[in-house]
């Protein structure tokens, strides 16, 4: 059974995720076992080489998740996180699908897959969730 009754309400939630939210993050999609979140990549995004930086691809990944795992049990916090970068992103989009894989009783897993707009694979990342 989902917490949020609609995305709208997932939406009204993480306005509380200053961080993300002041960055151009959205939720743009929201299942019973899953989300999807976004950015159009600005210069904010950018690091000293012109790529998008690490840290927004990981807080991509971070809202995806939080997204998703408090969809199925709020609060939801990550405990620990494996990201491999793939490729450097060509397109001006960014975005982060996360997936339930193992929903225990005080812990998850959900994977989450990042890609640009060109359908380029960006990020993977396996991130383990704590019930509180």
């Amino acid at each position: 059974m989902a917490v949020f009754d609609s995305i709208e309400a997932a939406r009204a939630y993480f306005e509380g995720d200053r961080f993300a939210i002041e960055n151009g993050l959205t939720i743009d999609a929201l299942t019973e076992d899953g989300a999807a979140c976004s950015f159009g990549i600005a210069p904010r995004h950018r690091n000293a080489e012109g790529g998008v930086m690490g840290g927004a691809i990981f807080t991509l990944i971070d809202l995806a998740f939080a997204v998703a795992a408090n969809n199925r049990h709020k609060p939801t916090v990550a405990q620990q996180v494996s990201l491999n970068f793939l490729s450097g992103s060509r397109g001006k989009k960014l975005t982060a699908v996360a997936a339930c894989k193992k929903d225990g009783r005080t812990s998850c897993v959900y994977n989450v897959n990042v890609t640009d707009d060109l359908g380029r694979d960006i990020a993977q990342a396996v991130v383990t969730g704590f019930k509180l």
